[in-house]
């Protein structure tokens, strides 16, 4: 029962909203099903698989809203929780910010879901561990690995007369080779929506190669450096610069965005002319539902045309203030690059440091979205167009904005986890200590 087909979940929430006595009421049901599998030195340590739903019923009075959950379907449960959310909305204070629910809405039809995705078993997840383990084990090195699939519907009515459904699928990856003696570390981390483009075998021979070159690697100073930033390492960097495109912390003086008076850097240079950001729910790498969770279509927007900011987000409560139409936020965005590889923009650097990944970032500065946190899994000078030699791994202080002014050149982008990003080549990154990390 954990995926309901889009008829079935229109029915079942039908008749959840005939039991509401409330001046409005939101439902959202959502389910999912799937798989995973984790090993560690060499060897399967834990695998299974899951299946779960559950509904969410929000009651409003006036401008009071109680919201209850459940994960039990039979007749008398459905009339239990929209109940118990009318007499928590009873309870509530006023909602100030409040909005009442959209009403209906002709959405775009999804490409969330993959049909062989949806297919994969325990079969097909044993035999993907199998040829990363096999890797490991013919360079004499040690896996710890996590492999996840799963299978994920959500719908939402309201008493508008909104309906909104999508189904998706997703299979995620990760795998860590060191050394026996771990010195010498290596790391991957890929997310798919089609499982098709899923290579366990290659996969994991690009970590061996990164564990056996990072052997004996070599301190060098703290400075300024030109780096190359993998997608990984530029995915982890910029996380926490998309949260800054909300109107409202701009506004309110709470965001990289601000100015002062009230008034934002909207439509400012920002970046690097090389610097282009969008969000579209219809990209084949990086597809997502076409509506929020509030019944709001999501349509390709332009965050960042050639380093110019062109929007921010605006909360429909926002938008109201403001008097300017509401857009919805994006929580999956796609950075434009160019067509040259890794490996050329190795080719082209004739002093620099190559970053596999970054890890436990921290924030230091929300105001300038100033970042700390360590380089890991595969660190390595450059010099003349090679890799040199692995380095010591660093500790760095960046900021992601002042990291996307000093861009000198992007690589073809690709998935990396919720965002689609280049290989970065980014001049004066900042490392400020050694770090014994491997």
């Amino acid at each position: 029962m954990a995926i309901l087909k889009k008829e079935e979940a229109q029915a079942l929430l039908k008749k959840v909203l005939n039991y509401s006595k409330a001046d409005a009421c939101e439902l959202g049901l959502e389910g999912s099903t799937g798989g995973n599998i984790r090993y560690a030195r060499n060897a399967v340590s834990t695998a299974g698989e899951n299946s779960s739903m559950s509904l969410e019923v929000s009651s409003t009075y006036g401008k009071r809203t109680g919201v209850a959950t459940i994960n039990e379907f039979d007749d008398a449960s459905l009339e239990k929780v929209v109940r118990r959310s009318e007499e928590l909305a009873k309870l509530a204070p006023e909602d100030s910010e409040y909005m009442p629910p959209l009403g209906p809405e002709n959405f775009t039809e999804s490409i969330t879901f993959n049909s062989d995705t949806a297919a994969i078993n325990p079969e097909k997840r044993a035999e993907a561990v199998a040829q990363s383990l096999q890797i490991a084990k013919d360079k004499n090195l040690e896996a710890a690995g996590f492999l996840e699939n799963s299978t994920a519907f959500r719908a939402i009515m309201n008493s508008k007369g909104l309906f909104a459904y999508n189904s998706s699928t997703d299979i995620d990856f990760s795998v860590t080779l060191r050394t026996k003696d771990g010195k010498g570390s290596g790391y991957v981390n890929v997310s798919y929506n089609d499982v098709r483009k899923f290579d366990p075998k290659t996969l994991s021979t690009v970590a061996a190669g990164k564990a056996l070159s990072s052997v004996n690697a070599k301190a060098i100073e703290p400075g300024k450096y030109t780096v190359i930033l993998e997608p990984l390492a530029a995915a982890d960097m910029l996380g926490g610069l998309f949260r800054g495109f909300d109107a409202r912390s701009a506004e309110e003086g709470r965001s990289f965005m601000s100015k002062k008076g009230g008034q934002t850097r909207l439509g400012e240079q920002l970046f690097n002319e090389k610097v282009t950001i969008y969000s579209d729910p219809l990209n084949a790498e990086l597809p997502s539902a076409t509506w929020n969770n509030e019944g709001m279509p999501l349509k390709k927007t332009i965050w960042v045309d050639k380093g110019v900011v062109k929007n921010l987000s605006y909360s429909r409560y926002w938008a109201q203030q403001k008097n300017v139409k509401p857009l919805p936020g994006a929580f999956r965005v796609i950075m434009e690059g160019g067509t040259k590889s890794l490996e050329d923009l190795i080719k082209e650097t004739e002093k620099g440091i190559l970053v596999t990944r970054f890890w436990y970032i921290r924030m230091v500065d929300p105001q300038t979205v100033l970042q700390t946190g360590l380089t890991r899994d595969g660190t390595f000078y450059i010099e003349n167009g090679q890799i040199k030699y692995p380095i010591k791994n660093f500790r760095f202080n960046e900021s992601p904005v002042i990291m996307l002014n000093n861009v000198e050149e992007l690589g073809k982008p690709v998935r990396s986890g919720n965002i689609v990003v280049p290989p970065m080549k980014i001049r004066d990154f900042t490392f400020t200590s050694l770090s014994d990390a491997v």
